[in-house]
């Protein structure tokens, strides 16, 4: 029986095979070919700008400011300049109809942030201190309602800004024309609906009034 010293001298015998490996064979995977089909399928829809039925008549860079109240001073009464956003501000004509309207829409997002009439009552004023910059008010519609808002518009120079005050007024005076001929289709009408009732006769021709009952006078 070997004692525990000439156990402890025998030396381990090194491994003759290696560790299994971990099936290399199977370690590349497969290239996947499944097709995998949408649960819901999204049919395509034609998005809109409601610019198709208008014209640009006019079109500049420009930024735009509002002056009112921030989110953080609402209801106090508050009110200061505020960047609305930097983008091609349009001045639309209806292809149909004539009106002229005011569109702006920011860069990148593409939301629009200014929405009117270009109404012949508006007056552009220049900005204190800036050759490049007008301030008007107007009832804008871009967020879904009529609001009466202040806005500021400034544009790369002096010469820009002269360009957009021309084609805004010149958008007044056909505005002013439009409106002019709506009065008067409307004047028209009425006086041809007043002179039909005038000629209208509650008997027919060669047809006496009735006689009163009782010799009623």
């Amino acid at each position: 029986m070997a004692s525990f010293g000439e156990l402890a001298k025998q030396e381990t015998p090194a491994p003759t095979t290696e560790a299994p490996k971990a099936e290399e064979d199977k370690a590349v995977e497969e290239e996947s070919t499944a097709t995998f089909e949408p649960v819901v399928k999204l049919e395509e829809v034609e998005v809109t700008s409601g610019e198709e039925d208008e014209d640009i008549v006019f079109q500049i860079r420009a930024k735009l400011f509002l002056f009112g109240e921030t989110m953080l001073d609402k209801g106090t009464g508050n009110k200061t300049w505020r960047e609305r956003g930097v983008g091609d501000v349009k001045i639309l004509k209806h292809k149909e109809f004539g009106k002229i309207r005011l569109l702006m829409r920011q860069d990148k997002t593409m939301k629009v942030i200014t929405n009117h009439v270009i109404d012949p009552r508006i007056k552009l004023e220049p900005n204190a201190g800036s050759d490049r910059s007008w301030v008007w008010s107007a009832f804008d519609f871009s967020d879904g309602e009529l609001v009466e808002t202040v806005f500021a518009m400034r544009f790369g120079d002096s010469e820009k800004a002269g360009k957009f005050k021309a084609a805004f007024e010149d958008a007044q005076k056909h505005m002013e024309k439009e409106l002019a001929g709506e009065d008067t289709a409307d004047t028209t009408a009425g006086d041809e609906a007043a002179d039909a009732l005038a000629n209208l006769s509650t008997k027919k021709e060669g047809e006496e009034e009735p006689k009163k009952e009782g010799g009623e006078e």
